[in-house]
């Protein structure tokens, strides 16, 4: 009997996490998608040719509306951005890419996002990619003296 009572316990377990994970790989490489198009948008706004056509506010208006209906449809299914920037560095949503000197923030700060990252419910889908605060080195100059002794050779030239 206990055997059964833990075997379906076990099955609701997983019936659970199933309809609460179920697209959970789907969702993993839909991000993506959404990176595409903020590029996108990017991109359009950036090009100097485009700039002067007529229709550039159009095109990225409708870009953005897609770009919006995405955020819209992931924070329905529980799809959240990790917000990072000021925050600590955690390693459990962070990757750190690169360090930047700077003394107006403590080290180990989220400086700077490279690719968000993003959360489903309780469950990592991708970290955020990102800049981390350390101390400015100061460098101390070494001024070597010379102890008076020359070498012969420079005395013959």
């Amino acid at each position: 009997m206990a055997e059964m009572e833990n075997q379906r316990r076990r099955f609701e377990k997983e019936r659970n996490e199933a309809f609460e994970y179920g697209g959970y790989n789907f969702a993993k490489e839909t991000v993506s998608l959404l990176d595409n198009v903020e590029r996108a948008i990017s991109s359009f706004k950036n090009d100097e040719s485009l700039k002067q056509k007529m229709d550039l506010a159009k095109i990225i208006s409708g870009i953005e509306i897609v770009n919006k209906d995405l955020v819209s449809i992931f924070k329905k299914n529980g799809i959240e951005q990790i917000e990072c920037i000021n925050k600590k560095f955690d390693p459990n949503f962070h990757q750190a890419m690169l360090e930047v000197e700077n003394n107006e923030k403590d080290p180990g700060t989220v400086f700077q996002e490279i690719q968000k990252g993003y959360m489903m419910k309780d469950r990592l889908l991708r970290p955020s990619l990102v800049a981390v605060t350390k101390k400015k080195e100061e460098k101390v100059d070494k001024i070597t003296k010379d102890d008076g002794k020359s070498n012969k050779n420079d005395e013959k030239n």
